[in-house]
């Protein structure tokens, strides 16, 4: 190792990951700007808001010929409105403009310039932050990067915990907060998790926040699992000019380290930190990210009678650009229709947003003007998706009868009312279910283009004779892309043969990698209550020869639903004490109707009859849902119950809640009843979501799902080879579901 003259190692976060990354940064086409210190302010940069002055007003005049002289005058207003207590939001509105004055040409990246610069200090009277690496988009410093050395102290979580706690919060940095569109943080190390559920090591992103800005993963695009990304490899990289390297490394004092073998290492644009900066901040992909990446979301809503207000500011995740990318790239091929999946908690909804902007501005590069339809199957989900979208900024309108559709769908304008702003129709197709009349629309060619999104593709949209395929078959030339987070694999139904093939997809794998969904552990019946209920079950199958009772009613009977519902309790009861977490709840998937509400009639009784005998009695509450059972006000009170108030503690269902029930305090799943393909995929996966610091979600298998779970595995890897062939991946790199999603626990111990 390379040493001082002192005897100290050369190598600090400084030269192994800083130096690099500026160098790496000149091969992308920023130029090296040179130090930046105190004694420029007002001369070279605006200390207010660290924007390089000179740089600012020149591509201001070059972007804006008819505008000149309103350089400084905007350079003000951008002053003021970086004072706003909005995280940046008007800013961000006079970043995407481009009428009536550019501050960037998102249409010709090199009609701009951008620039890098280290070590420039972000200060605000004695308060001030100075970012490792700033960059800048026509001398605007709309990006900054934070590297570690690897293995530092606490990884990336203590960077993480730094910004939230010190920065965001800090009202003397919000002009430098709020001008800041990314953010990145590399500690040069791959991944790691470390053993907990999100990586801790590795390079990340984020934006701004107010309190917490959640770090992302970037995993760039790599189909085929090559040593290196395409991207990342085939990116036109530019020599690196050795006087410009000469003068970084001299400006800040470490001209020693230049023919060092680590350096030489670390310039290697496969390095965990070169590789997240030419995927974000190589000139077009960052352009895209500023245009389209980011999302203000500000909503009102009531929970448990009081008005909680959200403001936030989201920046796009990676599976969501390169979702947009596909899709972009197929319709460019004439491709009219195909399924994005993407896993449960993916963000489906704020890609749909996202898309439509981007599509938006594809189609109008065309001469064609976009109109949005999105489409869900039920009630809540319409609720739900206007609510998200209107929290986006997005005009939501809906339809409430077939004749208000049907106008809104004869109407050849790209929006129904007057705003100006975005707007999308959100159409829940439950309520045209019996609707079988063929949609006529008016022949005469339109510069109109249709685009279709449908969410949870994979719940059996008819292709056939339903008022959504005639709806789509009344305009042939709409877009129609199909979100969903299991495909249907059923032939008649299949999800490719009804809306075509894969446009992008992004599995449990990632999912679970980039800490957005648990692994699960499945575990059997404990061996002394399998052995009770299997006497029990032995003992009735002697009724059912002497034709007493049904087969079918085994599973119904009292005795065996008192000792089932024994078992659940006290494995619950057991499960909370191990975990020391008194609000994880549970599900009992039932094998039938009638045992459910066997189960829910005895609970009550059972739990008094062990509290009898403990020292620790339980205090559970059961909640049923059947969709016979109550009245829907009801069932919402007790979902409610459940997932926000934490006055139920384990639900018992068959039918409902098995798709769509998003509780993440919802940790032990009972599994009664057989199920496949993506009913069970999606009914296992109800355990997955991120809660406190569980590292897992368990399911208790009493319906032997593993069997079922490889059968349908099988057919899920033949689906996933559709569109990673395994031929071109190799036998080595084929995707295995079953090991991604449930965790052995054998292996484990």
């Amino acid at each position: 190792m390379a040493k001082a003259s002192n005897g100290k190692s050369l190598f600090n976060e400084m030269t192994r990951v800083q130096m690099p990354a500026l160098v790496h940064l000149t091969r992308l086409g920023y130029s090296y700007y040179g130090r930046l210190f105190e004694d420029m302010a007002d001369k070279v940069y605006d200390p207010d808001t660290n924007i390089l002055k000179d740089v600012f007003i020149a591509q201001f005049k070059k972007l804006n010929p008819d505008h000149e002289g309103e350089a400084e005058q905007t350079l003000k207003a951008i002053r003021q409105e970086l004072d706003n207590d909005d995280l940046g939001k008007s800013f961000y509105s006079r970043l995407k403009s481009t009428s009536p004055i550019r501050l960037i040409d998102f249409e010709n990246p090199r009609n701009n310039v951008f620039h890098c610069t280290a070590e420039f200090t972000c200060k605000n009277g004695q308060d001030e932050f100075r970012p490792d690496i700033t960059l800048f988009v026509n001398g605007l410093p709309l990006v900054f990067i934070e590297v570690k050395k690897p293995n530092n102290h606490g990884g990336m979580v203590a960077e993480s915990e730094r910004m939230n706690r010190k920065r965001f919060p800090n009202k003397k940095f919000r002009r430098f907060i709020n001008i800041t569109q990314l953010m990145i943080f590399s500690n040069n190390m791959e991944y790691d998790a470390e053993g907990g559920i999100v990586p801790i090591q590795g390079a990340f992103y984020c934006t701004a926040a107010k309190q917490s800005a959640p770090f992302n993963c970037f995993r760039e695009e790599n189909p085929l699992n090559e040593d290196v990304a395409p991207f990342i490899k085939e990116y036109p990289y530019r020599a690196i000019d050795a006087e410009v390297e000469k003068k970084i490394l001299k400006d800040f004092n470490n001209q020693v380290i230049h023919t060092s073998p680590e350096y030489q290492t670390n310039l290697n644009v496969n390095t965990p930190t070169n590789r997240i900066i030419t995927s974000m901040c190589s000139p077009e992909r960052l352009l895209f990210i500023l245009k389209y990446g980011i999302a203000y979301v500000n909503m009102e809503r009531e929970v448990d009678g009081k008005i909680e207000t959200i403001n936030q500011k989201h920046i796009m995740r990676y599976q969501q650009m390169f979702a947009a990318f596909a899709i972009r790239e197929k319709l460019s091929e004439g491709v009219k229709s195909g399924v994005v999946w993407h896993t449960q908690g993916s963000g489906k909804t704020a890609l749909s947003y996202y898309l439509s902007y981007i599509l938006s501005d594809f189609f109008a590069q065309n001469n064609k003007v976009a109109k949005f339809y999105f489409i869900v199957d039920r009630l809540d989900l319409l609720e739900q998706a206007s609510q998200e979208f209107e929290a986006r900024g997005l005009v939501v309108k809906t339809a409430n009868s077939r004749a208000e559709l049907m106008e809104q769908f004869r109407n050849n304008q790209a929006q129904e009312g007057n705003s100006g702003q975005q707007e999308i129709t959100v159409v829940n197709i439950q309520r045209f279910a019996e609707d079988k009349e063929r949609v006529t629309l008016p022949s005469y060619a339109t510069n109109l283009q249709r685009i279709f999104i449908i969410d949870e593709a994979h719940r059996g949209y008819n292709p056939k004779g339903s008022f959504l395929a005639n709806l789509f078959d009344a305009d042939e030339n709409s877009i129609k892309i199909a979100l969903t987070g299991t495909p249907l694999l059923a032939d008649e139904r299949e999800s490719w043969k009804v809306f075509g093939n894969y446009l992008h997809t992004y599995y449990y794998d990632k999912s679970i990698q980039d800490g957005y969904t648990l692994k699960i552990i499945r575990e059997d019946i404990e061996t002394k209550y399998k052995e009770k209920l299997s006497a029990i079950y032995e003992k009735l199958e002697t009724l059912v020869q002497k034709k007493d009772i049904k087969r079918d009613q085994i599973v119904e009977h009292d005795s065996y639903v008192k000792e089932l519902t024994r078992y659940i309790i006290s494995d619950l009861k057991r499960f909370r004490t191990i975990q020391g977490d008194d609000t994880l709840g549970g599900m009992v998937i039932c094998e039938t109707s009638e045992q459910a509400r066997k189960i829910y009639a005895f609970f009550d009784e059972i739990q008094r009859e062990l509290n009898a005998d403990s020292s620790q009695p339980s205090h559970f509450k059961a909640g049923l849902i059947l969709h016979d059972s109550d009245d829907k006000d009801t069932r919402k009170q007790i979902v409610k119950d459940f997932k926000k108030n934490m006055t139920i503690d384990i639900l018992i269902v068959y039918n409902m809640l098995l798709t769509g029930f998003d509780a993440p305090r919802l940790k032990r799943l009972y599994f009664g009843r057989k199920l496949k393909d993506h009913n069970l995929l999606q009914a296992i996966t109800r355990v997955n979501r991120p809660y406190k610091d569980n590292k897992y979600g368990y399911i208790i298998d009493f319906a032997d799902i593993k069997s079922n779970f490889e059968q349908t595995n099988g057919a899920y890897l033949k689906e996933l080879n559709r569109f990673n062939d395994p031929n071109e991946v190799g036998a080595a790199n084929v995707t295995d579901t079953f090991t991604q999603v449930i965790e052995d626990k054998e292996a484990l111990v």
